[in-house]
């Protein structure tokens, strides 16, 4: 459910980069704003991730994997 909201949420964004656009804004304001979607979908692409590593890992690693995966895609 809280993915569901976070990919509802770049929706949003991204419908607010094309009326940006549409109505000419500043570009600056418009690469701002993609910038923060990018953010964004790397955020949501970190959760998916983890979510499915963790299934395979004993709980009681689940969060030493976290930190490890959250580590190798921060390189």
């Amino acid at each position: 459910m809280e993915l569901t909201k976070r990919i509802n949420r770049l929706i949003g964004q991204l419908k607010g980069i094309q009326r940006m656009v549409e109505t000419k804004r500043d570009c600056g304001e418009v690469i701002q704003q993609i910038s923060a979607v990018k953010k964004a979908i790397d955020g949501l692409s970190k959760e998916i991730l983890i979510s499915d590593i963790c299934q395979y890992v004993p709980q009681k690693d689940s969060k030493r994997v976290e930190k490890m995966v959250e580590r190798a895609i921060n390189l």
